[in-house]
């Protein structure tokens, strides 16, 4: 038979409901379930096989099927309507929201841009990998929620991150799939002649021309760039093929683009943001390419340009393991940079010095933190160790007072709830919920749900995962060719009456996956016991390159296969926010036990709880601040470990213990009700104590009001009367740097060590400045009572200048209590207009 030609015959929209595309381009469609049924009603086969994608289904969906729904008067138009009504009102411009309440119609330049190296808005835009994908994603949508004036600037992968299957030896296959940009969410950027955007950045000596693509995320934009076009040499198309690649010239060559090209794209668009905000490492060598265009465009020096940078700059860290921060030779820095510190006036050293971390490592991390003045962990345990690592930079400063801050992360809530619970909320809280969902007191209405019809709601959100889970096996067994009897067990694996427990997120050594195997035998009885038996559900990615992390999914998949195991423990494969999202849905118990303090947040527990699932964690990241007792449970105890062989004993020994003695006998306390009362009051528990707190709307109004608007004052004021105040700043910095190696301190003699309660005691120091004035210093007394966490700073006040040219600094003590006190005397270097107190770095200590 001859080969026939191939022929696509692509839908028209019918005019009664031409607007479905509107939605398809728009992820606000995706926290909207409403609008998703508008898509899937259509034909839920096609909604799945494409994954979930609107303009992949827009163009695959039947003429038939869109011709009868354009007519259905009693349904679909009805939904439609409705849908329609709902996106017009979110998109108005005139709605006042909570940005335009508390600050003001904003203008054009009080513009916040995102910069982020991948974004997990929803699965059909497969370009990120994991949490900080996701964060990012959730971050844009409550900045939109809350009225923000908000633009997000990404990389288009073509390959993205990758598809992963589990084959039957329990390896992980990475299979790379192309992004065709035509059926996905995206559309190119026209400029002002009608063509698509284009623009350029040299990226080692070579000019790499760069698309601009367009997301939209309700009113906010996420700016996409991907460098695969005909104008680039095959070399540089593909830049942006993969996200986290592994070598070092194309991570920079993605980091040059993502950073420097970012900007060059929101400035083609006539964008001029007031506040940058960089989300971890990756996109720093914005704030570079900001300082180069204002030496050229504006006449300033590289270090008054960065006082403009810095003041506007916000950085968040999420990286707690030093190994994981982005560092490059200083051969590939030479390679790349070399034109750079020539055209913005630098030497050699001078660029070098930004990033230098070691003697021939060029770190991200230590950059952004010279170029951003606000700077954040997403944890108040990871803002301590973030404060230990990078103590060397603030030299003399005491951790405490270092200008490091924490924002913790959240979770857009309506991205994460699952339908039913949001019905349930709407029902017995009032559509209110979605605008009160900071205000703690509104949450404790929770406890007006009766327990029964509440348990009913869970029950039915876990019948639903369970269909997922059992899914995903029987096409994983399926594939790897297994028996008709294992393909048969996956249709019916797993109970809802069972006690559920779900481990699923991005796999790595310190996460510590398997930590609950460490006694099979002991597991073997936990999970079935004949009376109270548990089932577990594993799921997550590891980096290809992570061989340890592999081995781990490896040993998970070869345990869940042996038969004590078998129907009680599953690893399902081709993780991704749809997996994650049926998981963080649907289980009683979210397990998360990383190697304390390598957690920085760890969001996934947090869409547990929005569910009213509760959390089984190590007291880390998030957890530390949002455990209280009765909303969970807490794995081991707050204590530095030496041994980790050690310390997974102890933890697993803990979890175990936990699982026996307390969690397993309270889930299966069911009586004549069919469920356990104490089970309910603690899952009612969990979203009231931890939804309203730990989301993205609390979360993005922290950053509005500790970062976003100071960023935004401060820049103005930088930029008045022709940078008067920059330039003041930079020449100011600049002889403080050269003349503190001779700032020095002495005590005048006499003091004595022991004096009387109620005493005054008059304590004289002499300072030594060089050039500088007393008006450039801050003296201050630094005050510990023994035994005392508290710190008393009281400022000394000059009196004169001496003879010789010291300056005479003195206060009067007075004690409020008796006992031993260790008393120092420091100078720190000071302007009225400093960000913050330790700024410069410059502490000197007597």
């Amino acid at each position: 038979m001859a080969k026939g030609m191939e022929l696509y015959v692509q839908p028209i929209l019918p005019k009664r409901i031409r607007r479905l595309k509107d939605i398809a381009y728009n992820f606000w469609f995706s926290w909207n379930p409403d609008a998703v049924e508008l898509f899937s009603s259509l034909d839920h086969s096609l909604w799945r096989r494409v994954r979930h994608n609107p303009v992949e289904f827009l163009r695959e969906v039947s003429q038939h099927k869109l011709n009868e729904a354009s007519k259905d008067q009693r349904s679909y138009l009805v939904q439609y309507n409705k849908v329609l009504a709902a996106f017009d009102h979110y998109m108005a411009e005139q709605q006042i929201r909570w940005y335009t309440h508390h600050f003001g119609n904003h203008r054009r330049d009080e513009l916040i841009a995102y910069f982020c190296a991948e974004y997990g808005v929803h699965e059909s835009l497969p370009i990120y990998s994991g949490g900080l994908g996701v964060l990012a994603g959730d971050h844009c949508k409550s900045a939109d929620d809350l009225g923000l004036p908000f633009v997000a600037v990404g990389l288009l992968y073509r390959h993205g991150y990758f598809t992963q299957k589990i084959d039957a030896q329990g390896n992980q296959i990475a299979e790379y799939i192309d992004n065709d940009f035509d059926l996905i969410p995206v559309q190119r950027v026209i400029d002002k002649e009608g063509r698509p955007l284009i623009i350029s950045i040299d990226v080692a000596g070579q000019d790499v021309y760069v698309n601009v693509w367009k997301v939209n995320i309700g009113r906010v934009s996420l700016y996409l760039l991907d460098a695969d076009t005909e104008l680039n040499k095959e070399k540089d198309r593909l830049i942006t093929y993969q996200l986290y690649v592994g070598d070092r010239q194309m991570r920079l060559s993605q980091e040059i683009i993502l950073g420097m090209g970012g900007v060059r794209a929101l400035k083609a668009m006539e964008m001029n943001p007031a506040v940058w905000h960089v989300n971890e490492g990756h996109p720093i060598l914005v704030g570079l390419e900001r300082i180069r265009s204002m030496v050229k465009e504006e006449g300033l020096s590289f270090y008054e340009a960065l006082e403009i940078v810095r003041a506007t700059t916000v950085f968040t860290t999420h990286t707690p393991v030093l190994a994981g921060h982005d560092t490059f030779s200083l051969e590939l820095i030479d390679q790349y940079f070399k034109l750079y510190w020539q055209e913005v006036g630098l030497s050699r050293n001078e660029f070098i010095s930004l990033g230098l971390e070691d003697t021939n490592a060029f770190n991200l991390t230590r950059l952004a933190f010279k170029l951003a003045n606000f700077v954040n962990a997403v944890s108040a345990v990871h803002c301590e160790t973030t404060s230990k690592q990078w103590e060397h930079l603030w030299s003399g400063v005491p951790l405490e007072e270092n200008p490091i801050i924490y924002i913790t992360d959240g979770i857009h809530a309506f991205s994460w709830i699952a339908p039913p619970m949001a019905d349930l909320f709407d029902r017995y809280l009032g559509p209110e919920w979605h605008s009160e969902l900071p205000e703690v007191e509104f949450w404790k209405k929770v406890d007006e749900i009766p327990d029964d019809i509440y348990w009913g709601i869970r029950q039915d959100i876990k019948r639903r995962m369970i269909g997922v889970v059992r899914a995903n096996l029987k096409r994983q067994r399926v594939r790897n060719g297994l028996s008709l009897t294992e393909i048969r067990e996956a249709e019916d694996i797993f109970d809802p009456e069972i006690l559920t427990i779900g481990f699923a997120r991005r796999f790595a050594t310190y996460k510590r996956a398997d930590l609950i195997f460490k006694d099979l035998t002991r597991l073997g009885r936990i999970v079935n016991h004949p009376e109270h038996p548990v089932q577990i559900i594993f799921a997550g990615k590891a980096h290809p390159a992570d061989r340890p992390a592999q081995d781990i999914i490896r040993k998970i998949y070869t345990i869940s296969q042996r038969p004590e195991f078998r129907r009680r423990i599953v690893l399902l494969e081709d993780y991704d926010i749809n997996l994650a999202r049926s998981i963080v849905f649907g289980v009683d118990l979210w397990l998360n036990v990383p190697r304390r303090p390598l957690e920085a947040c760890g969001t996934s527990g947090q869409k547990v709880a929005v569910n009213g699932g509760i959390n089984l964690s190590v007291l880390d990241g998030w957890w530390a601040e949002g455990y209280q007792r009765g909303n969970g449970w807490v794995v081991g105890d707050i204590r530095d470990y030496k041994d980790e062989a050690v310390q997974d004993a102890d933890d697993s020994n803990s979890l175990y213990s936990l699982l026996e003695e307390e969690i397993i006998p309270l889930y299966y306390q069911r009586g004549e009700k069919g469920y356990s009362p104490g089970w309910v009051k603690q899952s009612k528990e969990s979203i009231k104590t931890i939804v309203p707190i730990y989301n993205t709307d609390r979360m993005v109004r922290e950053y509005t009001r500790k970062c976003y608007r100071p960023a935004i004052e401060a820049g103005q004021k930088r930029k008045r009367d022709n940078y008067a105040l920059a330039r003041e700043l930079a020449a100011w910095k600049r002889e403080v740097i050269e003349n503190w190696p001779q700032v020095k301190l002495s005590m005048v003699e006499g003091f004595s060590p022991q004096m009387n309660f109620r005493e005054k005691r008059k304590i004289e120091i002499f300072a030594s400045l060089s050039k500088l004035k007393p008006k450039d210093v801050t003296v201050e007394l630094y005050i510990k009572k023994a035994e005392e966490e508290d710190v008393v700073i009281i400022p000394l006040n000059c009196i004169r200048e001496e003879s010789d040219g010291r300056y005479l600094y003195e206060v009067d003590f007075r004690p409020e209590d008796s006992g031993h006190y260790t008393i120092s005397v420091r100078v720190m270097p000071h302007h009225s207009e400093l960000l913050h107190k330790h700024e410069l770095g410059l502490c000197s200590w007597l």
